[in-house]
């Protein structure tokens, strides 16, 4: 019997220590973690092909460098951008006190681009070609930030986290969003989204809440406040880091059997150095979350047709037959 083709999208957030903590640092930010990239050899010897997404904390650090080079050398990583715009410059409000909140609201279309173009200049430097590929930092994008990207170039994005729904006013609202990868049309070009794989439990809860977040008094209340925690109890993510080997084969059996193609899995750079995120305080905690990586990814190999592409590849190939969307939803314009 034949197995399943399947398409994976495997990434990775490289970025500088001390995120997870509520707090966000514009100064003394340091990138040690990135002696650490070296632990994903042995996945990427499995025929994996990863997309890097680099701050510019990263893509500025000479070390940090020449491991992106060798990673992009030897297993033809894509090296992307990903933008922490709470410490990429111009930072207005230079301050040795971390902040406790960073929306991308509180940011204007002008000072966006500014910090934007300071992550593709640092990307363009280390690779000699511009970065076409795109993730903001916290997943926190907006429908006003898709022109911008497109205008400063990008043709990829993978910063919309669908059935992450939200009920605070300045954070984004993706929860009505695709799973499967779509283009963005804007008004400087289309946007080939690539969605975070998250997979519902139930296959009407997208639908029911949708509906009930429109109605009036307790079942909209209600509605809404189950969709805003849904990712706690109603839908599983692709993100190894939260959730046991079992549970991850079990929903991605359950999102291929719903006629998913395109599996987007992804974790944190300092998630494999040991200490530099609160959560894998030690080198044990490290050695699990990789293990379970790699199992994972060898049970997948072993039980589909896995075929690993990195963004730039995935939309070259599929680009064609993805729709285009052009609603006003956060998650697309």
């Amino acid at each position: 019997m034949s197995k399943t083709p399947v398409y994976l999208a495997v990434s990775l957030d490289v970025e500088e220590e001390g995120l997870f903590t509520g707090h966000y640092n514009q100064t003394k930010v340091t990138v040690e973690n990135t002696r650490s990239l070296s632990r994903l050899d042995p996945l990427l010897s499995k025929g994996v092909t990863p997309t890097l997404f680099c701050a510019h904390s990263v893509l500025t650090d000479p070390a940090s460098c020449g491991e992106l080079q060798r990673l992009a050398e030897d297993y033809g990583a894509e090296i992307a951008a990903h933008l922490h715009f709470w410490n990429t410059p111009p930072v207005m409000a230079f301050s040795d006190e971390p902040l406790s909140s960073v929306p991308s609201k509180d940011l204007s279309d002008g000072l966006f681009s500014e910090k934007l173009e300071s992550v593709l200049e640092a990307g363009r430097a280390l690779t000699g070609a511009p970065l076409r590929s795109f993730r903001m930092g916290r997943w926190d994008i907006h429908h006003s930030h898709w022109p911008l990207l497109a205008k400063a170039g990008i043709l990829t994005d993978a910063s919309v986290r669908p059935l992450h729904g939200s009920d605070m006013k300045k954070s984004p609202d993706h929860f009505a969003a695709e799973s499967a990868p779509y283009w963005i049309k804007t008004s400087f070009g289309h946007i080939f989204e690539v969605p975070l794989t998250v997979t519902p439990l139930l296959p009407m809860l997208r639908p029911l809440l949708l509906r009930g977040r429109k109605s009036d008094g307790l079942l909209g209340d209600l509605s809404r406040f189950l969709a805003a925690t849904t990712n706690y109890w109603g839908a599983l993510a692709l993100l190894p880091v939260y959730h046991p080997l079992l549970a991850m084969q079990l929903v991605t059996m359950l999102y291929i059997a719903r006629g998913g193609r395109v599996l987007s899995l992804t974790w944190h750079s300092s998630e494999m150095h040991p200490g530099a995120t609160p959560h894998l305080p030690t080198k044990e905690h490290v050695d699990r979350l990789m293990k379970k990586i790699a199992a994972f990814l060898d049970w997948l190999m072993a039980h589909y047709d896995v075929k690993s592409l990195s963004m730039n590849e995935l939309r070259n190939t599929l680009g064609a037959e993805a729709p285009v969307l052009s609603t006003r939803e956060d998650w697309a314009f």
